[in-house]
């Protein structure tokens, strides 16, 4: 279950059919197993000095689709709070590991 910032609970099935670590995953999403509206995302992740770039690509079955899931899930900036959200971990993480 999804829960959106305005308290809306949504269903939600994710597999993760692809995974070549360390540069890229890949994720098919949607409201069910056969969902005709699931949707895939491609997450690459390229090394930058002591950093990680991290591009998300997401593809929808339809241009219909994807302008509807921009405009009324607001994608782009759920997008950019859900990476933010991954960096935020990642770095506590590794901020953790060099404590010891």
């Amino acid at each position: 279950m999804l829960h959106g910032p305005d308290g809306t609970d949504y269903s939600e099935w994710v597999r993760w059919p692809r995974t070549i670590p360390p540069e890229r995953t890949a994720l098919l999403h949607g409201e069910s197993r056969d969902d005709p509206k699931a949707f895939e995302s491609v997450l690459s992740f390229t090394p930058d000095g002591a950093a990680t770039g991290i591009v998300m690509r997401t593809v929808f079955p339809t241009r219909e689709l994807r302008d509807e899931t921009v405009e009324k899930y607001h994608a782009i900036e759920g997008g950019r709070q859900a990476l933010s959200s991954l960096a935020a971990y990642v770095t506590d993480l590794a901020r953790k590991g060099a404590q010891g």
